[in-house]
This record gives structure tokens, C-alpha cells and sequence, in this order.
């Protein structure tokens, strides 16, 4: 119908058609994995010959592949532990486990001793089923049965388990997160919708994509165009259905930019209540309590700020374009955020709040260092030493 209303006429190459073509053929079909694609003649003449390449120019060429994967980390691109001993992991496609399993064990590993962990997908567009079968294993102490897909050509159902074994330790008692947006695409949301439908993680972000079809290529040689046509669909043993066009829906639904920051608290919210340590909750009340200040912080009046201005011994507070700052020589100066009218913390240092005492007539008379291990130090105004 499009092209009998003339839509394509102002097109002036195969690519900008194939793009075009693949917006209509995907309103359509409402499957955003279905793709037209212009190939160059070099593609096109590897796809036709591949078939007929000696066995050495293979392993040369899947040498050459794995080797520029491998130099982007297959994608994974942050590990880190972050206070209040909560993970955070973020990797941005599924790689395939047989090269890209040592870099997911190594990470994992490391994460191994968190009491919760934040598995980011935000940036992920999905990958091999290899990489979300391994990742998967590390939180289930038994076998789970994760997904199945059905085959068309073959009429039949391939079915997809969490691992027997994993090279360290399981990680199933942590408290999980998985960060989503409306970029999670095809494996990525695979990993989400199964891990929300076993119960085992809290989903926080925005809805996914919505491509739940496994790809194949077909080839128009003398066209320069190949078809990416989806060939099998996936069916979830808990659901019976995917998550095909409705993408995967958070538990807590927010921007993407707000993900991360809404994750982090829930961990830590959800590990307080567990806690019954009082050294741990008086640690995680520390960080919480920054972190509220970082986002709403006290509204402080400018002539209180102003009557901190001094020296206290090796610190110094100073006043400039109307928020206050504190140094400690040799180290930067720091912006001071208000918890309360005299107490104040620092958007670099989640271990740290610092006091300031008055007297009577609301004049400072000290400076009061506090760290979340419960130590404090005390520097009464007056010359720097």
C-alpha cells in the first residue's frame, strides 16, 4: 500500500529504502527483530562463499572476532562494589559463554561476598543464550528451568536451564536488582522477564524493547539485501507466553536516569531491615542518611552559612556563590550539603559528615568530624596549625 501511494519515490539508495522498508515491515508486524538490510558487495560475497572457506580461514577469522570482542571487555564495562557492601555490574550485550564466560566468572566472583547486588541492563541489547544461562546459574542453588523456544522449521522446543555447576560461589541469598530501559532489547529482557517471573529479582527502570524472536539471515545476493527474519519464539514455563511487543514491565518504574539511584536505596533499605547488627545498621542508616541529603538536601538560610566561615585548626570552611565549602590540606576542597541546619555531608565521600557545634549565641566554636564506623574527631575554631 505504501508503495502504491508512492512513499518510497523520494528515496535515492537501497540503504535509505531497506531503512524505510524495515520502519513499515516492524509497524506491521510489531516484531522490531524483523529487518531489511543493505549488505556491500563484500559482505555479500563473504555470506555466498563462507560455506567453501578453508578450515584455517575460519579459525583466522573467529580469531580475529573474539579477539576484538575481547578488546572491548565483551562488554562488560563496570564491576564495583559500592557502600554498604552492594554490587553493581554493568554490561551492555550477552556475549557468548564459550570466549566471554572467563570475563563473567571474574566479574561474579568478585561480587561474590555482596549482600545485594545491581545488575544493570539499561544499555544491553541482548546477545547469546550461553551468557544468560551462566549468569542465571550463580543465583539458584538448584537447576531452574529459565525459558524454552519454539522452532518452527523444526516443530519442536528447545529448552534452556540454569547450570549444575559454576566456578565460585552462588550468590543465592542476595538481594538482586536489575535495571532496565526501553533499550533492553531481545536476551537482555529474556535475562529480566525470567528472573522476575522466578521471584528472584526486583526489576527497576523503564519497560523493555519488546523483541522476543530469535534472528536468522537470509540473503537476496543480487539485490545487496538480506532479510533478518525471526525464526524461533520464546516461551517462558511459568507465563507460557513472552514478552513480544508489551516489552517487560518493572516492578518499579522510573526514568532510566533515575534507575540506578532507585535501585541502590531499595538495597539498602531492604538490608536494614535484615540487619540485626547494630554496627551494620548504624553503617547503612550513615550512608542512607547521605544519600537523602544528596537529593533533597536542607534549605540552610545564607546568614547561618556565613557564620560557619573560618578556620578550624587544619580545616577550613569558606563561603563562595552561596554554598559553603571545607578543606583539608592537602586535600580539595569539598562543597558542604546541608543534612541540617549545622550538620552537613559531601557528594564524593559517603563515609564522612561533618558537625558544626555553637555556643549559646549560635556562633561556631568547633568543627565535629563523624565517620560511619562511629569514630569522630573534634577541631575547636581558631588559627590554622
Amino acid at each position: 500500500q505504501r508503495h502504491k501511494d508512492k512513499a518510497y519515490n523520494g528515496l535515492a539508495t537501497t540503504r535509505e529504502f531497506t531503512a524505510q522498508l524495515t520502519e513499515d515491515v516492524r509497524e506491521i508486524s510489531k516484531d522490531r527483530h524483523l529487518a531489511v538490510i543493505f549488505m556491500p558487495q563484500d559482505d555479500v560475497d563473504y555470506f555466498l562463499n563462507r560455506d567453501s572457506v578453508s578450515e584455517q580461514e575460519q579459525r583466522r577469522i573467529l580469531q580475529e572476532e573474539i579477539r576484538r570482542e575481547s578488546y572491548s571487555n565483551f562488554d562488560f564495562e563496570k564491576v564495583e562494589r559500592m557502600s554498604g557492601n552492594v554490587g553493581y555490574l554493568k554490561f551492555n550485550s550477552f556475549a557468548e559463554a564459550e570466549y566471554a564466560g572467563a570475563t563473567a566468572v571474574a566479574a561474579l566472583n568478585f561480587l561474590a561476598h555482596c549482600d545485594a547486588l545491581i545488575i544493570d541492563l539499561r544499555d544491553n541489547g541482548g546477545g547469546n543464550p550461553s551468557m544468560i544461562q551462566l549468569i542465571t546459574s550463580y543465583f539458584f542453588e538448584e537447576p531452574v528451568h529459565l525459558n524454552s523456544f519454539y522452532v518452527r522449521a523444526e516443530d519442536s522446543i528447545h529448552q534452556f536451564w540454569t547450570q549444575s555447576h559454576v566456578q565460585g560461589p552462588r550468590m543465592t541469598d542476595v538481594d538482586l536488582y536489575v535495571l532496565t530501559s526501553s533499550r533492553t532489547f531481545s536476551g537482555a529482557e529474556e535475562f529480566t522477564y525470567n528472573l522476575k517471573n522466578l521471584k528472584r529479582a526486583t526489576i527497576v527502570g523503564e519497560t523493555t524493547g519488546g523483541g522476543a524472536h530469535p534472528v536468522d539471515r537470509r540473503l537476496f545476493a543480487n539485490l545487496n539485501v538480506a532479510l533478518s527474519l525471526p525464526f524461533r519464539r520464546a516461551i517462558n514455563p511459568r507465563t507460557g507466553t513472552n514478552w513480544k511487543d508489551v516489552g517487560g514491565e518493572p516492578d518499579i518504574k522510573v526514568s532510566r536516569e533515575q534507575a540506578l539511584d532507585v535501585a541502590y536505596t531499595e538495597a539498602l533499605k531492604s538490608l536494614l531491615e535484615k540487619a540485626t547488627d547494630e554496627e551494620r545498621k548504624q553503617n547503612l542508616t550513615f550512608i542512607m542518611d547521605i544519600k537523602q541529603a544528596l537529593r533533597n538536601p536542607a534549605v540552610v538560610g545564607e546568614d547561618i552559612l556565613r557564620k560557619y566561615v573560618g578556620v578550624y585548626g587544619p580545616r577550613e570552611i569558606t563561603y563562595e556563590d552561596g554554598a559553603l565549602y571545607y578543606q583539608r590540606k592537602p586535600n580539595p576542597k569539598l562543597k558542604m550539603i546541608p543534612l541540617s541546619e549545622d550538620t552537613f555531608c559531601f557528594d564524593q565521600l559517603d563515609y564522612f559528615k561533618l558537625k558544626v557545634n555553637v555556643d549559646a549565641d549560635g556562633n561556631p566554636t568547633e568543627l565535629m568530624g563523624i565517620y560511619s564506623g562511629g569514630n569522630v574527631d573534634v577541631t575547636p575554631k581558631g588559627e590554622a596549625q
